[in-house]
């Protein structure tokens, strides 16, 4: 018997079937091992040796693959054909052999597809295990430790509350951070057009747009204000015009290559809306076998690929189904070779596509689950059209110019003489990028053709700050630096939303105080490790390990000898010194300023008036406090904590810039009663809270049946009240007294609670309507137990 063993039981599923009597096929569930989450685990002191731990989890399934291993007379490990793949086969044969089963033969199997012809084809082809490709596994793995496990310390004793810290994913960090400074930091500016629509001869219209005036080209903010531009239409207008010249040209359209990981992510998350971390479930469900009409087929080609190579018999297959479908005006004479665009791409197989291109979506449809099909679909477009004929677009420039030659009008217009590959597929855009140049259809004209002014109007514009990140462009963009890897992608994003560094918020990337000041940390102390450069260099030469160019210790080496005399150097940094540092980085991000107003002003203390606020350290975070502490006690939350960190340290917990909002004076104390949000939700609360005393102030939460926005002082007094002593019950001299619950608002009586609708809480003033709810409540009791 062989024993194939694989990663997922879907996949086996699959392959079982395929191979029959003879073999055993039997998943790993994954990675099987790794590297202790403790100190130690990678040893730069002993040629970075590294201790390996078997997780709780696949305990159960390693004891099931060396069982089955002890009985079989060959071992075949058919894991993913990438370097993850080729890690998990390493980490099971050092099992096996642990185990010592030893006399076994152990070989390697790779597939791309999950078709019966492609399976019979890698259990046909064995190979031993590439050394290389492991080797640059174990570099990748042990710089990840020796980042983490060192930076990690440093931020959580000099920035309490921070998380930890990656090497990719800090890279990528501060992409979003630095995008959110840049936004911050723009100034928009205002611009005007002038645009004229005319009518030609024919009594047909079309628009203009006014390009030279008074013989002068326009540039985009000549005309920067409104007096401007009405000058502009007052020298235009009334003149005589004619077409002066008639450009016509086309355009050829080439189609997108078809789909490697990063580009599958972009357009899943423009087009269907899904995450990276959706995508590549899906991708990984029609990878592994979808069930179609009771029997189990491999949809997709490997979906973890940086390639865009396609293989000749599946372009053979695509070019017979564009001809089929299509008909032979949309097959290019020769097939389409694509070239790699990736910076430092080094996965060997395929792109994504199809494993059999005759199996259409529309075959498909109500036997896939929605988001499969919606997937299946999008590769499925994607890999025909690359191979479909370009498309024709017919362009026209029309230059109109005044009798004087003193003024031109430029109209724009396209037609799409042929559409090509832009019959099945059109890539959508990150971004609106403005005019690509192409506008609507324009009537036929001809060169001296006179032309009259039907209409003139002059529009504001202004310059658009760079956009947020969303994550196709975040992927694209990491893609382009050549940061991370395909497989890494999703994980890279996941990471930095599950830290509360980053948030997604309508499909944009905002990043959260938290992360700001991490990634602020980071620039100033361990600058060079989160480089765009250095972190693209350092991918190059793990690949230079995986061609054998490059030994993994040398690489290793050479990055610890400096990393550790920065970590050394961080060891040693006051935390005051940090904490300046961070607020002079962040001042205007921290305190932002209104054009014209005093920065000092909007940094006074809002409760003391002398003070001045800052950025403060507390035991789970950085806040924003009051110089004047402790005789002010002034502190306003950055960022969201957990309730018992907020009560711990006396803090309310706000989120993100949510700002408490004044209600008016308590009557009693005079302070502030504030209206805030905290992790569960919004509260009140009198006076502000010193720091490492919980009970310095009273804070009692918003219903959630009441608007807290419209929540009145009056309302907030009675809240801010309660639980409150009515009185005593004249029948025992028991105390009555209402407040809210878990359940909501409440009367209380000798233990026993009565539910109050939110109206009557806040209009029971006295005990003896307390009492008369107690009673109507006691009576609709006993006529239920009645009935």
């Amino acid at each position: 018997m062989k024993l194939v063993i694989v990663e997922s039981p879907a996949k086996a599923k699959t392959i079982n079937k395929y191979l029959g009597a003879g073999y055993k096929v039997i998943a790993s569930y994954g990675h099987v091992r790794d590297l202790p989450s403790k100190d130690g685990s990678v040893d730069p002191d002993h040629k970075f040796a590294m201790i390996w731990e078997i997780s709780d989890r696949s305990k159960k399934q390693i004891d099931a693959i060396v069982k089955e291993a002890k009985t079989a007379n060959e071992i075949l490990l058919a894991t993913d054909p990438d370097r993850e793949g080729e890690a998990i086969s390493w980490h099971i044969k050092d099992i096996i052999h642990s185990k010592g089963i030893k006399d076994k033969p152990i070989q390697r199997i790779a597939f791309h597809e999950i078709t019966k012809s492609a399976i019979n084809k890698a259990i046909n082809s064995p190979r031993d295990l590439d050394q290389s490709l492991i080797e640059a596994y174990l570099a990748r793995r042990a710089l990840d430790y020796l980042v983490g496990f060192n930076i990690s310390p440093v931020l959580w004793r000099k920035l309490p509350g921070s998380k930890s810290a990656g090497r990719v994913q800090s890279v990528a960090l501060r992409l979003i951070a630095d995008r959110e400074l840049e936004i911050e930091e723009f100034k928009p500016q205002e611009f005007w057009t002038v645009e004229a629509l005319f009518k030609n001869e024919k009594g047909d219209i079309f628009p203009a747009k006014l390009t030279v005036l008074n013989g002068e080209k326009l540039e985009k903010f000549s005309l920067n204000n409104a007096q401007l531009a009405s000058a502009a239409i007052a020298s235009v207008d009334g003149g005589k015009y004619r077409v002066e010249n008639v450009e016509k040209k086309s355009i050829k359209r080439n189609p997108w290559p078809p789909f490697i990981t990063s580009t599958l992510q972009q357009e899943a998350s423009r087009k269907l809306g899904f995450s990276s971390k959706r995508t590549m479930q899906l991708a990984q469900s029609l990878y592994e076998g979808a069930s179609i009409d009771g029997e189990t087929i491999g949809l997709i080609t490997y979906m973890r690929t940086d390639s865009v190579n396609l293989a000749s018999d599946a372009v053979s297959g695509i070019r017979e189904a564009i001809n089929q479908d299509f008909g032979e005006k949309y097959l290019p004479k020769s097939p389409r070779v694509f070239q790699n665009k990736v910076k430092n791409a080094q996965e060997a197989h395929e792109a994504i596509r199809p494993t059999n291109v005759l199996i259409s979506p529309s075959q498909l449809q109500g036997k896939l689950d929605k988001d499969l099909w919606r997937l299946y679909d999008l590769i499925w477009k994607r890999t025909v059209a690359c191979q479909m004929q370009q498309a024709l677009i017919d362009q026209v420039i029309v230059d109109i110019c005044d009798s004087l030659g003193k003024h031109v009008f430029r109209a724009v217009g396209s037609t799409v003489a042929f559409d090509g590959f832009l019959k099945l597929y059109q890539e959508e855009k990150d971004d609106d990028k403005g005019d690509d140049g192409e506008g609507a259809v324009l009537p036929p004209l001809s060169a001296e053709e006179s032309v009259i002014i039907e209409n003139l109007d002059k529009k504001q514009h202004f310059t658009q700050s760079p956009p947020r990140y969303t994550e196709a462009s975040l992927v694209k963009r990491l893609e382009e630096l050549g940061i991370g890897r395909p497989s890494t992608y999703a994980n890279i994003i996941q990471v930095l939303q599950d830290r509360n560094y980053v948030r997604l918020d309508k499909k944009r990337f905002f990043p959260e105080e938290r992360g700001m000041i991490v990634n602020t940390f980071l620039l100033n102390y361990f600058a060079k490790y989160v480089e765009y450069d250095f972190t693209a260099d350092l991918e190059q030469q793990l690949d230079d390990i995986s061609n054998a160019r490059i030994s993994r210790l040398k690489v290793l080496d050479d990055f610890w000898q400096g990393f550790t005399k920065v970590v050394d150097v961080s060891k040693e940094l006051r935390i005051t010194e940090v904490l300046n540092l961070i607020e002079d980085k962040l001042n205007h991000h921290l305190f932002p300023v209104k054009d014209g107003e005093d920065r000092n002003k909007t940094r006074a203390c809002p409760m003391c008036g002398s003070g001045r606020v800052g950025l403060k350290l507390g035991r789970y975070g950085a806040f924003l406090g009051c110089s004047s502490y402790p005789k002010c006690s002034f502190t306003s939350a950055l960022y969201d904590n957990t309730a018992s960190s907020a009560e711990a340290d006396g803090r309310a917990s706000v989120p993100g810039k949510y700002e408490p909002k004044v209600l008016g004076k308590d009557p009693n104390s005079g302070q502030n009663i504030t209206l805030r949000k905290g992790p569960y939700g919004f509260y009140v609360q009198v006076g502000e809270a010193a720091i490492g005393n919980k009970g310095s102030v009273k804070r009692v939460s918003v219903p959630k049946a009441m608007d807290p926005e419209q929540i009145s002082l009056p309302q907030a007094r009675i809240l801010i009240s309660l639980p409150k002593i009515l009185g005593k019950h004249p029948d025992d001299g028991k105390e009555v007294s209402i407040g809210v619950g878990r359940f909501g608002p409440y009367v209380r009586h000798d233990n026993k609670f009565f539910s109050l609708d939110y109206a009557k809480l806040f209009s029971l003033s006295s005990v003896d309507q307390a009492i008369a709810l107690i009673t109507e409540a006691a009576k609709n009791s006993k006529s239920k137990k009645t009935t």
